[in-house]
């Protein structure tokens, strides 16, 4: 392992929570505690959660869902001090009858939606929209924290996804190593971590081992998902280095203070 483990708060209402301290970049450096947190959404975060999460000393938290995500989960709650951002890095309209399908279609439905790889080959393509569609929305979200809006969390609605793909932009500017940031990622499979599937009482097959094959890609962190996505930037603008200045608009000063205010060492 390249991330340096610590004992993990038990939240019982936030799922997939980290601190991404520890991971390597270059000349020796590493990621710094306690300024870059990654987590799902805060919407049912108990008492208890709330005060561990207050006691962080976050400055900002950045909510990529849409609105249709938060008129389904809950907005966040609110914690002292701290300023809430929501950047949508997906449209509410986008898919609705897709997850519609996921939540409450029949057995029929979702193997003809989802079978035959098409529920992997779909969260691939979606990593590789979110890095043609949103290239405004992440530089935006990354400018922020280069000049000052730390210590950070980052999340959307399982923190795997869209808080994913920001987290590992983040850090690969930053000057993390890639497959650190990879193995970052994968982690978002621990069975304490990953989204709780949920179908609507009385769906066709409900939760049946058959179903859950078939929903499986789309609540597993792939590597070949976020592989798309590195792809995707090669594909459009030819190497990493230009997809952050041509596409996300950072400067040099952005690079130098991502890398000052995330890394030590």
């Amino acid at each position: 392992m390249t991330q340096q483990q610590s004992a993990e708060p038990v939240l019982t209402g936030v799922r997939n929570f980290r601190d991404v301290a520890g991971l390597p970049a270059g000349g020796g450096s590493r990621v710094r505690p306690g300024r870059l947190y990654r987590s799902g959404h805060l919407a049912h975060a108990t008492d208890e959660d709330q005060a561990f999460l207050a006691g962080l000393g976050l400055h900002t938290v950045f909510d990529f869902r849409s609105s249709a995500d938060q008129a389904l989960e809950g907005h966040d709650v609110a914690l002292p001090g701290v300023r809430n951002v929501n950047v949508p890095l997906t449209d509410p309209a986008d898919n609705a009858d897709f997850w519609t399908i996921v939540r409450r279609g029949e057995l029929a439905q979702l193997r003809q939606a989802l079978g035959d790889g098409q529920a992997a080959g779909r969260m691939a393509a979606s990593y590789r929209e979110m890095v043609r569609e949103r290239t405004g929305e992440h530089g935006r979200v990354l400018r922020q924290i280069a000049t000052g809006s730390t210590p950070a969390l980052l999340h959307c609605s399982a923190g795997k996804d869209r808080a994913g793909l920001t987290v590992a932009l983040t850090l690969l500017a930053a000057g993390v190593h890639r497959d650190a940031v990879l193995e970052d990622y994968l982690l978002s499979n621990a069975p304490h971590r990953r989204y709780l599937v949920r179908r609507e009482e009385g769906a066709d097959g409900g939760m049946s081992p058959e179903v859950m094959e078939l929903l499986s890609p789309l609540f597993d962190a792939r590597a070949d998902y976020l592989l798309a996505a590195f792809d995707e930037i090669d594909a459009g603008w030819g190497s990493f280095e230009r997809y952050l200045s041509g596409g996300l608009g950072l400067t040099s000063a952005d690079r130098e203070g991502l890398a000052s205010g995330l890394l030590e060492g």
